[in-house]
């Protein structure tokens, strides 16, 4: 088991295994101004995280119903990673730092989306790599986490976009509510959507 409330100066180790090893984690970011609305966010669907190196993470975003993730990076960067030990000895593990989405247009978009090999983009709708740098990276006891069995990925996201070609999905993403702008206004994922560069 981890050192109850230690801080670490690197994601490596039996840090970066407890991380690794985890079924979904959680991200939070919040706009500069204080009255707006703080995001919370479950990701998971194995292989879509991956460790870079020893400070830098990166996770897929997918198309969904929201882009208030996108939003607040694009804004000021902000965001905590979060992961809790559904099961063996208790942890929560953080990750504060500063997030940055890199679109599908980005030269180093090609270099990144290496990092997921079993995911493959399309079918998912892949709009972004959101890649952190760790400022902090801190674990506590997790004592009152509930052990929680993992059975299986739902197949749901998959199958809901599979059938969308990248010209149905900014239609798709052209008409939902917050995707080109956050709740609050911020600018979200830029639209139109650019296509998936030829693998």
């Amino acid at each position: 088991m981890l050192s109850m409330g230690k801080s670490y100066e690197r994601i490596d180790g039996r840090l970066r295994a407890f991380i690794e090893a985890q079924h979904i984690f959680f991200t939070a970011t919040a706009p500069l101004d204080g009255d707006g609305t703080v995001n919370l966010s479950p990701k998971g669907l194995s292989g879509s995280f991956a460790v870079l190196d020893e400070l830098t993470v990166a996770y897929l975003d997918f198309a969904g119903s929201n882009a208030e993730t996108i939003a607040h990076l694009r804004e000021n960067g902000r965001i905590t990673l979060m992961w809790c030990a559904f099961d063996g000895p208790p942890n929560i593990v953080r990750v504060h730092g500063r997030g940055e989405p890199v679109f599908r247009d980005d030269p180093r978009w090609v270099e990144l989306i290496e990092h997921f090999p079993s995911i493959d983009p399309a079918p998912h709708g892949v709009r972004a790599v959101i890649v952190v740098t760790a400022e902090r990276i801190r674990d506590t006891c997790g004592y009152a986490v509930p052990f929680m069995t993992y059975d299986e990925d739902r197949p749901l996201h998959e199958s809901r976009f599979e059938r969308e070609t990248d010209e149905s999905l900014d239609v798709y993403f052209q008409k939902k509510e917050h995707i080109a702008s956050s709740i609050d206004g911020l600018p979200g994922l830029p639209l139109p959507l650019p296509p998936l560069p030829a693998s």
